[in-house]
């Protein structure tokens, strides 16, 4: 994980800051992230983050949802990133916890459907309405 100020991404042709606010909760919402599951997906989840170059701003388990803010690669979908951290992650505990694939034998998932996304800039709404508006202005009086 990482802090300090955001820096910019380059690439040949683009320069990019992606990064999103996510959170999911275990199916049913029950609270069985905690006596050690907690830690253990933590590290799961930094595996996943490592293996596909995101990179963990913040990231807290509670027993019962997950928050994770990352850093991702600008040709990957929100839904994507999503996807891939609670599917791997669902895989990777019903292995290190078999007491949880037991817990949810029933329902065949760990994870509820659903998630939150939201995108979080290093500037704000109103920055940004700002500027495209000056952007106008400011060629008019040239």
């Amino acid at each position: 994980m990482t802090s300090g100020t955001e820096q910019y991404h380059r690439t040949s042709h683009c320069k990019y800051l992606t990064q999103y606010h996510i959170i999911w909760c275990p199916k049913f919402r029950f609270s069985v992230l905690k006596d050690g599951a907690d830690e253990a997906l933590k590290n799961i989840l930094a595996g996943i983050c490592d293996r596909y170059g995101y990179t963990i701003k913040a990231l807290e388990i509670m027993p019962d949802h997950v928050h994770i803010f990352v850093d991702c690669p600008q040709t990957v979908a929100p839904c994507d990133i999503a996807r891939t951290l609670k599917s791997i992650s669902a895989i990777e505990m019903f292995k290190e916890y078999p007491q949880l694939k037991r817990f949810y034998a029933r329902a065949g998932v760990l994870w509820s459907a659903g998630y939150f996304i939201s995108s979080v800039g290093h500037i704000s709404e109103t920055t940004v309405k700002k500027y495209i508006e000056e952007q106008k202005h400011g060629k008019d009086e040239t």
